[in-house]
């Protein structure tokens, strides 16, 4: 039933898109981001492109590897097994294009562009870039759904390898553990590289694991998410092992409160550099506003990295529906790191976390 429920949901989309299209000028839209691919259609495949034709219809291309495929994970969309390529498919005259048709700028190479060109040349071609971002940023409940499943099941898994910290125990070792186990639970992958950061590594806030043992006496920085049905979740926690100093407790405590009140803070209708600075003022008044250098959030959905970005430089408005990251840092380069990071669901009354998963510092 939630997969019909996400095809009805889809269609509506594709209409609001087409909508929006006419009120941009353009006759016809070719999708080529995958990950906008899916979000529209549920299709998974690596090779795909959408087609939003002059006539209101639109038309999923991919090839032979996938025709079973389609069929399984679309509803209500029509689709092309490719025997050609692209362009000398949409240049057969079985589709209206108009005379009009936009490209995603950020999401087209400059071969697939001098492709199309050659074969439709009497096309005029518009770019376009974060054309879905508005229809992406609010979120239907049967996605919710699955992204609190994808945070379950990788909280699930936050549990299993923080309790295999141990001496010796490197942060490759926790990283390969967390990508197995989400696989293991039925996720379909990691949403991104794990980041397992230990000590002074902790200090880089993407840090790629090493084959460094963790020591007594540090912090480890743990971000990680996992895929669901084609939603992301996406959190992080810092532990301590062993005995830490007061400056290191110290510094746990300021990123708790300041996360804490990036949930409290968040309003629906707020400007989202409004809640950077509120959390951002916070950690500055404790001394530490240097070493909090990247922005409070982002939108997460078929992405880990959607929008809406949450930081000194966004210029949207937090609308009730969206979901959205606050994980506030702090690092201290060449010493340790802490982050603190949930997904949250802005709602008419605040942001409810999805996250489950103590913040209080875990000492092993």
């Amino acid at each position: 039933m939630s997969h019909d429920i996400l095809h009805t949901y889809r269609s509506t989309l594709r209409t609001k898109i087409f909508r929006k299209m006419t009120a941009a000028g353009v006759d016809s839209l070719l999708v080529t981001d995958l990950a906008t691919i899916r979000w529209l259609t549920g299709f998974s495949g690596s090779n795909a492109r959408l087609l939003f034709a002059g006539d209101a219809t639109s038309v999923l291309f991919t090839d032979f590897r996938y025709q079973e495929q389609v069929r399984q994970e679309t509803s209500g969309i029509a689709t092309v097994i490719l025997k050609d390529s692209l362009p000398v498919e949409l240049a057969s005259g079985s589709f209206r294009l108009g005379d009009k048709m936009a490209l995603q700028a950020d999401h087209i190479t400059w071969h697939e562009m001098q492709r199309l060109s050659e074969k439709l040349g009497h096309l005029e071609f518009a770019p376009v870039s974060a054309f879905f971002d508005e229809f992406r940023e609010i979120n239907h409940i049967e996605e919710l759904d699955r992204m609190r499943r994808a945070v379950a099941l990788s909280e699930t898994v936050l549990e299993a390898v923080i309790g295999m910290i141990a001496p010796g125990v490197t942060e490759i070792d926790i990283a390969a553990e967390i990508t197995y186990r989400h696989r293991k639970l039925g996720a379909e992958k990691d949403s991104f590289d794990p980041i397992v950061a230990g000590g002074a590594h902790g200090a880089m806030p993407h840090a790629k694991p090493t084959a460094a043992a963790f020591e007594p006496g540090t912090l480890i920085v743990i971000d990680m998410g996992c895929i669901v049905d084609g939603y992301a979740s996406d959190q992080t926690r810092t532990v301590a092992f062993g005995r830490i100093s007061d400056e290191q407790r110290n510094v746990y405590r300021i990123v708790q409160e300041a996360q804490q009140l990036g949930i409290d803070a968040a309003r629906a209708g707020m400007a989202a550099r409004d809640l950077d600075a509120e959390v951002r003022n916070f950690i500055a008044a404790a001394g530490y506003g240097e070493a909090f250098g990247h922005g409070l959030g982002h939108g997460v959905g078929v992405e880990v990295h959607e929008s809406p970005r949450v930081g000194t430089a966004s210029t949207g408005i937090l609308r009730e529906g969206t979901l959205f990251t606050v994980e506030p840092g702090i690092y201290i380069p060449g010493r340790f790191g802490v982050r603190i990071e949930d997904m949250v669901a802005l709602g008419p009354d605040g942001a409810e976390p999805l996250q489950r998963f103590t913040k209080d510092l875990i000492e092993l």
